[in-house]
């Protein structure tokens, strides 16, 4: 059911050990109640990164990357990766080589409707839902603001959303969208290429 959202805010938290730590976002809607976002869960295996959003009236999201790549990373990265929203698998697609952030932005299709996350910057990012027969759209940002204890995630909501609209714009805020950035692309795009010659070199 879509309703409007009131703007919310998530703050940081962590908890755990060495083996067993997790971090992420809590906090909760009015609309949808208790939220949080852990981001990662505790590892099981060195080769997957999981972030998880669940939520007391949100449907559970996941976002996984898989591969020898994300042994060294703090978050699940864009590359080899499965994202599911309840029940559904969300499928995504990217153009590496756009050169402006819209050109960039990730196209996802889920529950039969079509979504698009572009960065606003670093800290950052807005995903619309496209207007179709039956409904004319949202549109959701989320920004990082605050330092230390005081770090929060700010969330609003244009439009009517429904609870699948919010989890899979709070799944990306446990991801690492530096690639969707102008400087992050350039950096990814320096270590394919350190990389391939070091490979070359063998």
């Amino acid at each position: 059911m879509h309703s409007h959202v009131t703007p919310f805010d998530l703050r940081a938290w962590k908890e755990g050990n060495r083996h067993d730590f997790r971090a992420g976002w809590q906090g909760g809607s009015p609309e949808f109640g208790a939220i949080t976002l852990t981001c990662p869960l505790p590892r099981t295996s060195p080769e997957s990164l999981v972030s998880e959003v669940r939520g007391e009236r949100l449907p559970t999201a996941s976002f996984e990357a898989r591969g020898p790549h994300v042994e060294g990373m703090r978050l699940p990265g864009l590359n080899r990766s499965t994202l599911r929203v309840g029940d559904r698998m969300v499928y995504v697609t990217r153009n590496r080589f756009g050169a402006t952030l819209e050109q960039r932005a990730l196209e996802m299709r889920y529950a039969g409707d079509h979504y698009r996350l572009a960065a606003l910057d670093q800290r950052g990012f807005v995903l619309s839902r496209a207007a179709d027969d039956e409904d004319p759209g949202v549109r959701i940002t989320v920004r990082e603001g605050g330092r230390g204890k005081n770090r929060r995630l700010s969330v609003h909501v244009d439009g009517r959303a429904e609870g699948g609209d919010l989890s899979l714009a709070l799944i990306f805020a446990g991801v690492d969208r530096s690639t969707l950035t102008r400087l992050g692309a350039v950096r990814a795009g320096v270590s394919r290429v350190t990389h391939f010659w070091t490979e070359s070199q063998y």
